[in-house]
């Protein structure tokens, strides 16, 4: 997938560990570990809010876009 979840370094830099965040956020440990692991399908808003407000970030700092490799040659391809 093309979205990489850089929660563990916004975690590292805040010092607060993932069980903290997810009492915090309130939602379960399992679910944020899911979505830290880059596992998650779908991030709702509200959960996203949640994560930025606790953790005084933008988005952009948790989630990344970067295209997979051969993206760019299919796109290519297409046109």
């Amino acid at each position: 997938m093309a979205i990489r979840v850089n929660l563990d370094r916004v975690l590292l830099d805040r010092r607060m560990s993932l069980t903290e965040l997810a009492e915090r956020v309130g939602i379960t440990l399992a679910n944020l570990s899911i979505l830290k692991t880059g596992k998650a399908r779908a991030v709702r808003f509200s959960t996203l809010d949640a994560l930025c407000r606790e953790l005084n970030c933008q988005p952009a700092d948790i989630l990344v876009y970067e295209p997979d490799e051969g993206e760019n040659d299919v796109k290519a391809a297409a046109e």
